[in-house]
């Protein structure tokens, strides 16, 4: 699946993906209104042809789909390219939460739901994951290279597969290399929720360990402080260094 390049200076698009055409035409409405372009499948097929015809700013996308389910389908979606996504369900159980949280969703909504809130959190995910690039400097540290602007990060010179969120909570951890943050300031920090599961942030931190640590198990760049929270550790270096972006 190829990630088309997204078209510049146009409304933020939108895929909201659900079987039950109810729920997707009141979803669809109220993102309309709010000033969004919006694209709707019933099923996981289309959803992944349609992104791939119109690469999405967001995805809104149900666990529970016909055929390919809302988990296979934000897989295929995270392998082609970074894209927010917040999960619908109307299951309770924690670990479908858990579990659409480890592949990578940004959020989680239980139905039913109020699409105003649902706006409202579209709203908040894209806050935090902004499509317009901004300019600034490269960390380094431990072998880790992270470019804030293209949103790009290498470990020994090879690209890492992050999610957007994996990537937020990799710059922070540079960032602030040395530092104990516990999980609350990381939720609060790095999430923007001033409230929320804490199992959110351990999860993220255990999947991210997995894609920088030679041994996940025994963890030396992101620390485990007992009773507090994690600290990143590079060997002989107790703070990212900011590269200026190379010229060119």
């Amino acid at each position: 699946m190829q990630q088309p390049e997204q078209s510049v200076g146009t409304a933020q698009r939108v895929l909201v993906v659900d079987d039950d055409p109810t729920v997707a035409e009141v979803v669809a409405g109220y993102l309309e209104r709010a000033g969004f372009t919006v694209d709707r499948v019933a099923d996981g097929t289309s959803a992944l042809a349609a992104a791939e015809a119109r690469w999405p700013d967001l995805v809104v996308l149900d666990l529970m789909l016909p055929g390919m389910d809302g988990l296979e389908v934000c897989r295929r979606l995270r392998s082609a390219g970074p894209v927010p996504v917040i999960m619908l369900t109307a299951r309770t159980d924690q670990e479908d939460r858990i579990l659409g949280l480890e592949i990578g969703a940004d959020d989680y909504v239980t139905k039913p739901f109020s699409p105003r809130e649902l706006v409202l959190r579209v709203e908040a995910v894209l806050r935090r994951h902004p499509t317009v690039r901004r300019p600034g400097a490269l960390l380094r540290a431990g072998g880790l290279e992270v470019d804030p602007a293209a949103r790009r990060a290498t470990r020994e010179g090879r690209p890492l597969a992050l999610t957007l969120r994996e990537f937020d909570l990799l710059s922070y951890f540079l960032l602030h290399a040395g530092e104990v943050c516990d999980r609350e300031r990381l939720m609060r920090e790095v999430w923007g929720w001033d409230f929320g599961d804490l199992s959110t942030v351990t999860v993220h931190v255990r999947r991210l360990r997995g894609k920088i640590e030679e041994d996940p198990a025994r963890p030396t760049l992101i620390q485990t402080v007992w009773g507090v929270g994690y600290r990143f550790e590079a060997a002989g270096d107790r703070s990212a260094t900011p590269v200026p972006p190379t010229e060119g």
